[in-house]
């Protein structure tokens, strides 16, 4: 059955709300009173739809329904999850929480709030214990952390119901067991944020310099190990102890000035302002953001391929979005997004990428006759020892693709696919490949005969493909 979330508020944070869950199946209705709200998660939505999707090897959710409706009452009542994503003004916050509440007594409600605590946000509330901070982090459809801030009158069952809704959307829930102004990540940034204030106001450095010294260095630790785990490395075989001991002397020393801010006057501003400008001032906010997408995108897939941070949650949540191998015919073995470090120089899909799409597909292939993961854990497995590809028209980045694949042999340890990688929009056949595999013994690295019960899905199979439906 598919779910509905109710977004209040459509700016950048409410659009991208809205994005993480339309493009992951759920129905959205939104309510702004902003006569521009239409456009601007229209925008945001089509950045959406071209980034998320190239993170995952597997297609998403059919998209749900996007609706926007005249009134808070009308957006909340029925919905399974409303998020609050108005302005920072806790007057406006309360009097929102009290309309949605009246519509909706049972609603659970979570505010993207980036500096109150729940306890601020639940008061005078008609019902304190469904509402707790989700904030997130922008952009909300790419990046996954949500700090989830539940108070002490929060309803723990309301709490582990947003967490397992977040998760199904392919976010990571940080619970949070005691409230804090600005919460955990902003409270981090800010101490960065105010020592490269001092740095600009010093003429120190520029943002420019800043920024690169951020996105060449640490930035890039921090970006698959966090703080502490990147520092216990610093400490070498000896850990964070030893890290401690040798570094933790400098923290009385003047290197900081946390505990102090610079005067924000026009002069400071106007030089903030002005380099900023200098530095990317020559591209729009879209470029701007597009830019930020392709560089998240190539990032966490590269994550991914290596299973840590940021890429875990995607592996995980890619698991979830994979349906069973169908047994029809012919067999749907593939079905995604073309990414963009798929492409090469001449802006199309690059030949090695088609290999790995067609082995993709013939992993559903063996999942069908029993030769899954636990399978080739168990030390037996499927060895390709010839392809040929045909390369047919061009594909390019954020195209979606389905590969459709029939056993065209299947005979002792001899298995045979033919593949057809065919453009969703309209069907064209993009490339072809003719795969023989032999079924191998891990162990001694050799061919084998299957297993009787991998032999005779082999054989269904491929007596279910023999006769091929004309495809258009």
């Amino acid at each position: 059955m598919t779910r509905t979330a109710a977004i209040i508020g459509g700016g950048v944070i409410g659009g991208g709300w809205a994005a993480r869950f339309l493009l992951n199946g759920w129905n959205v209705r939104v309510f702004d009173p902003d006569p521009q709200a239409e456009r601007k998660i229209g925008e945001v939505l089509e950045n959406a739809r071209r980034a998320l999707p190239m993170l995952y090897d597997v297609a998403m959710p059919e998209e749900g329904a996007l609706i926007f409706c005249p009134s808070i009452a009308e957006a909340v009542t029925g919905a399974t999850w409303v998020q609050e994503s108005v302005t920072e003004r806790l007057d406006l916050k309360h009097r929102v929480f009290a309309e949605i509440q009246s519509a909706d007594p049972a609603a659970l409600i979570g505010s993207s709030t980036s500096g109150f605590k729940p306890s601020q946000l639940q008061e005078g509330a008609i019902d304190p214990a469904r509402i707790m901070v989700t904030h997130p982090f922008n952009p909300v459809y790419l990046l996954p952390l949500i700090e989830l801030v539940p108070s002490a009158v929060t309803d723990a069952g309301a709490v582990e119901t947003c967490k397992d809704i977040l998760r199904s959307v392919g976010l990571y829930p940080l619970h949070i067991r005691k409230e804090i102004d600005a919460h955990i990540a902003d409270r981090l940034m800010e101490a960065v944020w105010r020592e490269g204030l001092w740095l600009v106001n010093d003429d120190i450095a520029t943002t420019e310099e800043i920024d690169n010294a951020i996105r060449y260095a640490f930035g890039l630790r921090w970006g698959q190990m966090g703080l502490f785990e990147t520092f216990r490395i610093a400490g070498g075989e000896a850990g964070m102890r030893h890290f401690i001991a040798q570094f933790g002397p400098a923290l009385a020393w003047p290197w900081t000035k946390l505990m102090d801010v610079p005067e924000m006057t026009d002069a400071l501003i106007d030089k903030i302002a002005s380099q900023s400008d200098a530095q990317s001032g020559h591209l729009s906010i879209r470029e701007l953001e597009r830019k930020r997408d392709g560089n998240l995108i190539a990032m966490m897939r590269a994550l991914k391929q290596q299973g840590h941070a940021a890429g875990r949650l995607i592996l995980e949540h890619q698991s979830a979005l994979r349906p069973a191998p169908e047994m029809a015919c012919p067999m749907v073995s593939a079905r995604r997004v073309i990414p963009l470090d798929w492409t090469d120089n001449n802006g199309h899909m690059n030949e090695g990428r088609y290999g790995q799409l067609f082995s993709d597909a013939s992993e559903t292939v063996m999942a069908a006759v029993g030769a899954d993961d636990a399978y080739i854990a168990g030390g037996k497995s499927f060895f390709t020892v010839e392809n040929t590809i045909r390369f047919l028209e061009e594909t390019h980045a954020g195209e979606k693709i389905e590969v459709h694949s029939r056993v065209t042999q299947a005979e002792g340890k001899k298995l045979r696919c033919l593949h057809e990688m065919r453009r969703v929009a309209d069907g064209a056949v993009l490339a072809t490949s003719d795969q023989f595999m032999l079924h191998v013994d891990l162990a001694t690295r050799r061919s084998c005969v299957p297993p009787e019960d991998v032999a005779t899905r082999m054989a269904a199979l491929a007596a279910a493909h023999a006769a091929p439906e004309t495809e258009g």
